[in-house]
């Protein structure tokens, strides 16, 4: 049965003004206000936006306060929302104003056709999980964060391989060098880790792909393990500078040798919404550009 929404949190992409985010923001509002329905805004959204009227709160604390999350922007926009919102289990939409555009599924043309069939629950819901990374230095765990897409072991400022051991479910894979390791979910599978060599992932499929990056020996492969996998990550004694860690592309933090790094399945899962005449294989086809049928 679809949810009823009442309360609409909206977040946009306010780093670029060229972008068009705060225009298609405006007349979201407008529409959500004439409609009778509540909005909260994200805290720099609105400051963005210069709207008063509106209760605003940080990207973290947003999901508390709204029954339904729209994000304006392209799929980084999304990624950072998804994070706020799913440990309050609050749904995320998207209306696509970057670049690619594989999460956000709404053209701006379209916005209140499209918003106006959700609203009456018109769409379907789909799940997608998250990966959290803790550090384990000095013997001390240390949180990072969560990451829909990837979760990134890098050289950072220091243009060198990486030696680093691999360890899945307690039990030792390999030892590898190479300018880094992309860990991917199904979801991230078309972004970093594709252009890294690595497969596409359905994104309901319960896997984790590792992608070595520029690895020392051709053999080193990408490989797909079941999705609730505890991986280990050893940063061995050898590297002379720290390697650093990021997910999706934030909390860029050094990892000194010896040290290791711990990703499994965040207990909280993202609540996607779509529109109804959304199809996965229709979106790989248009962004990756593959050929269509006559």
């Amino acid at each position: 049965m679809s949810q009823k929404f009442n309360t609409i949190g909206l977040m946009g992409r306010y780093h670029d003004s060229s972008s068009g985010s705060l225009a298609s923001l405006r007349v979201l509002l407008n529409y959500l206000t004439s409609h009778g329905y509540s909005v909260v805004l994200e805290k720099n959204t609105g400051e963005e936006l210069k709207d008063s009227s509106y209760p605003t709160y940080p990207s973290e604390a947003l999901g508390q306060h709204c029954d339904l999350m729209v994000v304006v922007g392209g799929d980084g926009s999304l990624l950072n929302a998804a994070r706020a919102a799913a440990p309050h289990g609050t749904p995320v939409l998207g209306i696509h104003r970057g670049r690619l555009g594989f999460l956000t599924d709404i053209h701006p043309n379209d916005i209140e056709k499209k918003i106006g069939d959700i609203l009456k629950g018109q769409y379907f819901e789909e799940t997608r999980f998250l990966l959290n990374t803790q550090l384990k230095i000095e013997n001390k765990i240390i949180p990072v964060d969560n990451a829909l897409n990837d979760v990134v072991l890098s050289p950072g400022d220091n243009p060198q391989m990486i030696e680093f051991e691999i360890n899945i479910n307690d039990q030792f894979v390999c030892k590898q060098r190479a300018d880094g390791l992309i860990l991917a979910t199904p979801t991230g599978s078309t972004a970093y880790a594709l252009s890294g060599g690595g497969p596409i992932l359905h994104p309901q499929l319960d896997a984790i792909v590792l992608v070595p990056m520029f690895p020392h020996t051709l053999s080193s492969r990408p490989i797909v393990i079941e999705g609730n996998s505890r991986i280990d990550i050893f940063i061995t004694s050898h590297n002379r500078f720290s390697p650093k860690i990021s997910c999706d592309g934030h909390a860029h933090v050094k990892v000194p040798p010896h040290s290791h790094i711990y990703i499994e399945k965040s207990p909280h899962l993202l609540r996607l919404i779509h529109p109804l005449d959304y199809h996965y294989f229709e979106t790989l086809r248009s962004k990756l550009d593959w050929e269509k049928h006559y």
